[in-house]
Protein backbone atom coordinates (compact mmCIF):
# COMPACT_ATOMS: atom_id res chain seq x y z
CA UNK A 1 0.00 0.00 0.00
CA UNK A 2 2.86 2.36 0.78
CA UNK A 3 4.43 1.62 -2.62
CA UNK A 4 1.09 2.23 -4.32
CA UNK A 5 0.61 5.56 -2.54
CA UNK A 6 4.19 6.57 -3.35
CA UNK A 7 3.61 5.82 -7.04
CA UNK A 8 0.30 7.72 -7.02
CA UNK A 9 1.98 10.76 -5.49
CA UNK A 10 4.75 10.69 -8.11
CA UNK A 11 2.23 10.39 -10.95
CA UNK A 12 0.21 13.29 -9.54
CA UNK A 13 3.39 15.35 -9.21
CA UNK A 14 4.26 14.66 -12.87
CA UNK A 15 0.73 15.58 -13.94
CA UNK A 16 0.92 18.84 -12.00
CA UNK A 17 4.29 19.71 -13.55
CA UNK A 18 2.95 18.88 -17.03
CA UNK A 19 -0.06 21.09 -16.43
CA UNK A 20 2.10 23.99 -15.25
CA UNK A 21 4.32 23.72 -18.35
CA UNK A 22 1.33 23.57 -20.73
CA UNK A 23 -0.19 26.60 -19.00
CA UNK A 24 2.78 28.68 -20.20
CA UNK A 25 2.00 28.04 -23.88
CA UNK A 26 0.09 30.50 -26.02
CA UNK A 27 -3.63 29.78 -26.35
CA UNK A 28 -4.48 28.81 -29.93
CA UNK A 29 -8.03 27.63 -29.33
CA UNK A 30 -10.57 29.13 -26.95
CA UNK A 31 -12.42 26.35 -25.17
CA UNK A 32 -15.52 26.61 -22.98
CA UNK A 33 -14.82 26.75 -19.27
CA UNK A 34 -14.74 23.15 -18.22
CA UNK A 35 -12.58 20.75 -16.27
CA UNK A 36 -8.97 21.30 -17.35
CA UNK A 37 -7.65 17.86 -18.22
CA UNK A 38 -4.74 16.85 -20.45
CA UNK A 39 -6.91 16.59 -23.55
CA UNK A 40 -8.34 20.09 -23.20
CA UNK A 41 -4.91 21.56 -22.41
CA UNK A 42 -3.39 19.98 -25.50
CA UNK A 43 -6.32 21.20 -27.59
CA UNK A 44 -5.82 24.72 -26.25
CA UNK A 45 -2.09 24.94 -27.03
CA UNK A 46 -2.27 23.09 -30.38
CA UNK A 47 -5.36 24.83 -31.69
CA UNK A 48 -6.73 21.44 -32.79
CA UNK A 49 -7.66 18.25 -30.98
CA UNK A 50 -5.19 15.55 -32.06
CA UNK A 51 -7.07 12.97 -29.99
CA UNK A 52 -9.87 13.09 -32.58
CA UNK A 53 -7.57 11.07 -34.85
CA UNK A 54 -8.35 7.35 -34.37
CA UNK A 55 -5.50 5.64 -32.54
CA UNK A 56 -4.05 8.80 -30.95
CA UNK A 57 -4.86 9.21 -27.26
CA UNK A 58 -3.94 11.98 -24.83
CA UNK A 59 -0.58 10.53 -23.76
CA UNK A 60 0.42 9.82 -27.36
CA UNK A 61 -0.49 13.37 -28.43
CA UNK A 62 1.55 14.74 -25.54
CA UNK A 63 4.64 12.74 -26.53
CA UNK A 64 4.32 13.75 -30.19
CA UNK A 65 4.05 17.46 -29.31
CA UNK A 66 6.92 17.28 -26.82
CA UNK A 67 9.16 15.83 -29.53
CA UNK A 68 8.23 17.85 -32.62
CA UNK A 69 6.97 21.09 -31.05
CA UNK A 70 4.21 23.27 -32.52
CA UNK A 71 6.06 25.09 -35.30
CA UNK A 72 5.34 22.93 -38.34
CA UNK A 73 6.82 25.52 -40.71
CA UNK A 74 10.15 23.80 -40.07
CA UNK A 75 8.99 21.27 -42.67
CA UNK A 76 7.73 22.70 -45.95
CA UNK A 77 5.67 19.65 -46.89
CA UNK A 78 4.07 16.56 -45.39
CA UNK A 79 6.69 14.43 -47.14
CA UNK A 80 9.53 16.27 -45.42
CA UNK A 81 7.84 15.80 -42.05
CA UNK A 82 7.31 12.07 -42.66
CA UNK A 83 10.94 11.77 -43.79
CA UNK A 84 12.09 13.50 -40.59
CA UNK A 85 10.22 10.84 -38.61
CA UNK A 86 11.77 8.05 -40.69
CA UNK A 87 8.42 6.94 -42.09
CA UNK A 88 9.32 7.35 -45.76
CA UNK A 89 10.95 4.73 -48.04
CA UNK A 90 14.72 4.90 -48.22
CA UNK A 91 15.34 2.42 -51.01
CA UNK A 92 18.85 1.50 -52.10
CA UNK A 93 18.84 1.93 -55.90
CA UNK A 94 21.81 1.18 -58.16
CA UNK A 95 21.61 1.59 -61.92
CA UNK A 96 17.85 1.81 -61.77
CA UNK A 97 17.49 -1.43 -59.82
CA UNK A 98 16.14 -1.55 -56.25
CA UNK A 99 18.46 -3.67 -54.08
CA UNK A 100 16.89 -2.92 -50.71
CA UNK A 101 13.54 -1.53 -49.57
CA UNK A 102 13.43 -0.02 -46.09
CA UNK A 103 12.72 3.13 -44.13
CA UNK A 104 15.45 5.39 -42.78
CA UNK A 105 16.86 4.47 -39.39
CA UNK A 106 15.61 7.28 -37.18
CA UNK A 107 15.48 7.16 -33.41
CA UNK A 108 12.62 9.45 -32.51
CA UNK A 109 10.07 9.05 -29.72
CA UNK A 110 7.41 10.76 -31.84
CA UNK A 111 7.90 8.23 -34.65
CA UNK A 112 7.81 5.30 -32.22
CA UNK A 113 4.62 6.67 -30.67
CA UNK A 114 2.93 7.15 -34.05
CA UNK A 115 3.82 3.55 -34.97
CA UNK A 116 2.17 2.34 -31.76
CA UNK A 117 -0.88 4.47 -32.57
CA UNK A 118 -1.03 2.88 -36.03
CA UNK A 119 -0.84 -0.60 -34.52
CA UNK A 120 -3.70 0.22 -32.14
CA UNK A 121 -6.02 0.64 -35.15
CA UNK A 122 -6.44 -3.15 -35.34
CA UNK A 123 -9.93 -3.10 -33.83
CA UNK A 124 -10.83 0.53 -34.58
CA UNK A 125 -14.28 1.02 -36.09
CA UNK A 126 -13.11 3.93 -38.21
CA UNK A 127 -12.04 4.58 -41.78
CA UNK A 128 -8.40 4.44 -40.71
CA UNK A 129 -9.04 1.15 -38.92
CA UNK A 130 -10.56 -0.36 -42.07
CA UNK A 131 -7.62 0.86 -44.13
CA UNK A 132 -5.09 -0.61 -41.69
CA UNK A 133 -6.78 -4.01 -41.66
CA UNK A 134 -6.85 -4.09 -45.47
CA UNK A 135 -3.15 -3.16 -45.67
CA UNK A 136 -2.25 -5.75 -43.03
CA UNK A 137 -4.04 -8.49 -44.96
CA UNK A 138 -2.21 -7.53 -48.16
CA UNK A 139 1.25 -6.49 -46.92
CA UNK A 140 1.60 -8.06 -43.50
CA UNK A 141 1.58 -6.33 -40.11
CA UNK A 142 5.08 -4.69 -40.14
CA UNK A 143 4.62 -2.93 -43.50
CA UNK A 144 1.01 -2.03 -42.71
CA UNK A 145 2.08 -0.38 -39.43
CA UNK A 146 4.69 1.76 -41.21
CA UNK A 147 2.23 2.69 -43.97
CA UNK A 148 -0.45 3.75 -41.49
CA UNK A 149 2.10 5.56 -39.31
CA UNK A 150 3.08 7.52 -42.43
CA UNK A 151 -0.60 8.36 -43.00
CA UNK A 152 -1.09 9.43 -39.38
CA UNK A 153 2.01 11.64 -39.54
CA UNK A 154 0.60 13.45 -42.58
CA UNK A 155 -2.72 14.00 -40.79
CA UNK A 156 -0.93 15.38 -37.71
CA UNK A 157 1.10 17.71 -39.94
CA UNK A 158 -1.97 19.08 -41.72
CA UNK A 159 -3.84 19.63 -38.47
CA UNK A 160 -0.97 21.46 -36.75
CA UNK A 161 0.22 23.40 -39.82
CA UNK A 162 -3.12 24.54 -41.20
CA UNK A 163 -5.45 24.19 -38.22
CA UNK A 164 -7.56 21.56 -39.96
CA UNK A 165 -9.93 19.57 -37.76
CA UNK A 166 -10.06 15.81 -38.26
CA UNK A 167 -13.41 14.56 -39.51
CA UNK A 168 -14.13 10.85 -39.11
CA UNK A 169 -16.04 9.62 -42.17
CA UNK A 170 -16.58 6.05 -41.01
CA UNK A 171 -15.95 2.58 -42.40
CA UNK A 172 -18.73 2.77 -44.99
CA UNK A 173 -17.21 5.87 -46.57
CA UNK A 174 -13.82 4.17 -46.80
CA UNK A 175 -15.28 0.96 -48.25
CA UNK A 176 -17.20 2.95 -50.89
CA UNK A 177 -14.09 4.95 -51.79
CA UNK A 178 -12.02 1.75 -52.05
CA UNK A 179 -14.69 0.14 -54.26
CA UNK A 180 -14.68 3.11 -56.65
CA UNK A 181 -10.88 3.00 -56.82
CA UNK A 182 -10.98 -0.71 -57.65
CA UNK A 183 -13.58 -0.15 -60.38
CA UNK A 184 -11.46 2.62 -61.89
CA UNK A 185 -8.40 0.34 -61.87
CA UNK A 186 -10.33 -2.55 -63.42
CA UNK A 187 -11.65 -0.31 -66.20
CA UNK A 188 -8.12 0.85 -66.93
CA UNK A 189 -6.84 -2.74 -67.05
CA UNK A 190 -9.72 -3.81 -69.27
CA UNK A 191 -9.04 -0.94 -71.66
CA UNK A 192 -5.35 -1.90 -71.89
CA UNK A 193 -6.48 -5.39 -72.99
CA UNK A 194 -8.97 -3.94 -75.50
CA UNK A 195 -11.87 -5.18 -73.38
CA UNK A 196 -14.90 -3.45 -71.88
CA UNK A 197 -15.97 -3.73 -68.27
CA UNK A 198 -19.75 -4.03 -67.88
CA UNK A 199 -21.40 -3.79 -64.45
CA UNK A 200 -24.07 -6.38 -63.56
CA UNK A 201 -27.53 -4.97 -63.01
Amino acid sequence: METYRFSENKIQHCDDRTGSVLAQFETRAQLPNSRQNLQSQLHRVCGVDLTKIPGIKEQAAQIIISEIGLDMSLWKTEKQFASFLGLCPNNLITRGKVFRRATRKVYNRAADTIRLCAQSLTHSKSALGAKYRRLRARLGAPKAIVAMAHHLARVVYRMLRYGENYVEKGIQHYEQKFRLQRIKWLKKEAKSLNLQLIALQ
